[in-house]
């Protein structure tokens, strides 16, 4: 069998927890990574630095086929750190099923996923579950895209997009999240038989969250904040929008409903940069603010010219 597991717990996690010899999982993180061993290391120690009980977290580590040295520098930091694991490593074979070893695996009464080039807010994971125990009819809990610090103009361009778009969208009902700095209850999704396995590129965040509200349970947003590193050039960007264009038809082909081709198209995104512009300029004040209709602009270019690309799908 090609699918190896490498597991550690780290017992001492437990010897601050008010003289509990044992406390049950409360949440697992979920870190589904790839080649990242570049960032792997501050998102492991925003994970760490949480101001929840240690003792109530695990981590679920899954690396999936990576070339460079993400699964060593998974180990070298466990290993330095009161942290409760588990390690999974095997060949190539997708986030659907990378995310579906999480779900199998967890112990917790809910997950958050966490990116390989994330940073957890302190009160994340809190805020998080604080929010799910009291609102028990939510089956996903979205978090917050904060700007990440110490980047350039076109990261910053990149961030802040999100932010913006998120505070406009906050309350509406077809607002859909990925994975990234969301929880997501283990039961729910057990429900509707975890990820597609087969969805190897992008979308298989989509195509759960659509089979969640499917089942009754409604999407939310917590307003706990995370960081992930955006892409730093133009190039970078393009690909990957492209990718996330490509890699969203097929799912396009199963449920049209997902997304509107219509509000991805260039002209629509320049339109929309240009009435997120105040917004915009409160979160980064000054001129650079005004490429932001641009910004739009390219990167659904790159995203149709993938779109239009996949024949397959």
């Amino acid at each position: 069998m090609r699918f190896q597991v490498r597991i550690k717990w780290t017992i001492c996690a437990f010897a601050s927890l008010d003289g509990a010899a044992y406390m049950k999982t409360k949440v697992t993180i979920g870190v589904c990574v790839r080649n990242s061993a570049a960032t792997i290391g501050e998102a492991i120690e925003s994970i760490i630095d949480q101001d929840f009980s240690s003792g109530l977290i695990e981590v679920i580590f899954v690396d999936d086929g990576s070339e460079d040295e993400t699964l060593a520098s998974i180990n070298k930091h466990i290993k330095q750190k009161s942290i409760i694991a588990k390690v999974f490593h095997s060949t190539w074979r997708g986030l659907g099923a990378s995310r579906n070893s999480v779900v199998d695996n967890a112990s917790g009464d809910y997950v958050i996923w966490v990116d390989g080039d994330m940073v957890l807010s302190r009160d994340h994971v809190r805020k998080q579950v604080e929010f799910m125990d009291a609102h028990p009819e939510v089956g996903i809990g979205a978090g917050k895209r904060g700007i990440f610090p110490g980047q350039n103009l076109i990261a910053d361009l990149e961030n802040v997009s999100f932010v913006v778009y998120e505070t406009a969208n906050e309350m509406s009902d077809d607002r859909l999240p990925g994975t990234g700095g969301s929880i997501f209850r283990v039961e729910v999704l057990k429900q509707v038989g975890g990820f597609d396995a087969n969805m190897t590129g992008v979308g298989e965040d989509l195509d759960v969250a659509c089979k969640i509200k499917a089942a009754g349970w409604l999407v939310a947003r917590s307003g706990a904040v995370f960081f992930e590193r955006a892409r730093e050039t133009w190039l970078g960007l393009w690909k990957q929008y492209f990718w996330h264009g490509y890699g969203l038809k097929k799912l396009y082909r199963q449920n049209s409903k997902v997304f509107s081709i219509a509000k991805m198209t260039p002209v629509a995104a320049f339109v929309g940069g240009a009435l997120r512009l105040p917004s915009a300029y409160r979160e980064i004040r000054g001129p650079s603010v005004l490429l932001l209709p641009f910004h739009f602009a390219f990167k659904m270019a790159a995203w149709c010219f993938g779109f239009a690309n996949n024949k397959l799908a």
